[in-house]
């Protein structure tokens, strides 16, 4: 008798339908369900890039990925958000993006416990923890956490600036730092502080502004234990323990720790004062110096002495002035050692032994070691005498000579009287 098989109906299953993995990498071991994953998976070991992008010639291991890629130049966005109507190339990030809606943070640090919407953001931040930056500049040696980041570096070397600015011409070298600068021309400031209402371009930006209203400073200098709000601010803070001044003037080659003091400086080359008083037409290098003058104009002194109550324009005047009731005169001569509560006036007494005049009378050629000084040599040439004795109507070049002039007018019991008032 003959056996029969009976036929069950079903097609054989496939390694895919059956969930096994019956494709292995020979270099790593991975493993895959379907061959053509595999092939793509080897081109990261092999390093071949079959598909190529005609508009910047870049290179991709899987045509998915070119023709993802492609969409950076066309401009192509086909998935749409149904709550906020943003738009995506990659159909994941939509569904990333969704997850802001619906408040969905699946991923959860071990560490701290923070939690993110994608993977590859919790991967990102375990970084901070360990430490690791895994993708490194063949250039420069600098290092990244992530990998777009590097490759954003690496424009730099490269001078590539892919993404324009459609308003100004403007070039950047990647797509964040172009959407903020649109904001310049939109006017959009989309981060809002919910203690004051004041909004920002930028959220981190935003996340700065609200140290003030809570007082945090994370970023603690090693050398002397100063805290600051900002990661750039203690980056300058510590050029003063190492002395390191890394921008330098093309004009003089004075050295400074801040390129906007830099700037700031090199206006004194060009002459050029682009802030002006609505008051008195006065012209000011910088906005800082204007707004300090305008309180000549106003009156306003906000700066007031906890000693004696007097008030000053500055708060540099306030510190300069605090030091005649404290004796703090920080300010030392390597030469003699006297010290000053001004580093002017350290400055000027310096040339005392440097025979420095850097002051000269453009009428007889005199120099001298201070400003001051050519000033009152200048009235000696026009007979101006501006100080004037009240007594007497006797007038004087300099307020010095006022100060020791002894009026023969006023009488013993002139004295009298005014110590008694």
């Amino acid at each position: 008798m003959k056996s029969r098989r009976r036929c069950s109906g079903k097609s054989p299953q496939t390694p895919a339908a059956t969930g096994s993995k019956m494709y292995h990498c020979s270099d790593c071991g991975k493993s895959f369900t379907k061959s053509h994953h595999l092939k793509d998976h080897e081109r990261v070991h092999t390093g071949e890039k079959p598909y190529h992008c005609g508009q910047c010639g870049k290179s991709f291991t899987r045509q998915s990925s070119l023709q993802i890629h492609e969409r950076v130049h066309t401009g192509v966005k086909p998935y749409h958000c149904g709550q906020c109507e943003k738009r995506f190339t990659h159909e994941s990030s939509l569904q990333i993006h969704e997850r802001i809606h619906r408040g969905e943070k699946p991923y959860h640090c071990g560490q701290c416990g923070k939690s993110f919407t994608c993977q590859s953001s919790l991967q990102r931040h375990e970084h901070v923890h360990t430490g690791e930056k895994p993708y490194h500049c063949e250039r420069c040696g600098k290092s990244f956490t992530r990998q777009s980041s590097l490759q954003i570096h690496e424009r730099i070397h490269a001078g590539e600036k892919p993404y324009h600015c459609g308003q100004c011409g403007k070039s950047f070298t990647c797509q964040s730092s172009l959407q903020r600068h649109e904001r310049i021309h939109t006017g959009e400031k989309p981060c809002h502080c919910e203690r004051c209402g004041k909004s920002f371009t930028r959220q981190s930006s935003l996340k700065i502004h609200e140290r003030i209203h809570t007082g945090e400073k994370p970023y603690h200098c090693e050398q002397c234990g100063k805290s600051f709000m900002r990661r750039s601010s203690l980056h300058i803070h510590e050029r003063i323990h190492t002395g390191e001044k890394p921008y330098h003037c093309g004009q003089c080659g004075k050295s400074f720790t801040r390129q906007s003091h830099l700037q700031i400086h090199e206006r004194i080359h060009t002459g050029e004062k682009r802030y002006y008083c609505g008051w008195c037409g006065k012209s000011f290098t910088r906005e800082s110096c204007l707004q300090i003058h305008e309180r000549v104009h106003t009156g306003e002194k906000p700066y007031h002495c906890g000693q004696c109550g007097k008030s000053f324009t500055c708060r540099s005047n306030l510190q300069i002035h605090e030091r005649i009731h404290t004796g703090e005169k920080p300010y030392h001569c390597g030469q003699c050692g006297k010290s000053f509560t001004r580093q002017s006036h350290l400055q000027i007494h310096v040339r005392i032994h440097t025979g420095e005049k850097p002051y000269h009378c453009g009428q007889c050629g005199k120099s001298f070691c201070d400003q001051s000084a050519l000033r009152s040599h200048q009235q000696s040439h026009t007979g101006q005498k501006p100080y004037f004795c009240g007594q007497c109507g006797r007038s004087y070049t300099r307020s010095r000579s006022l100060r020791t002039h002894k009026c023969s007018n006023i009488k013993p019991s002139d004295l009298d009287v005014n110590s008694s008032n």
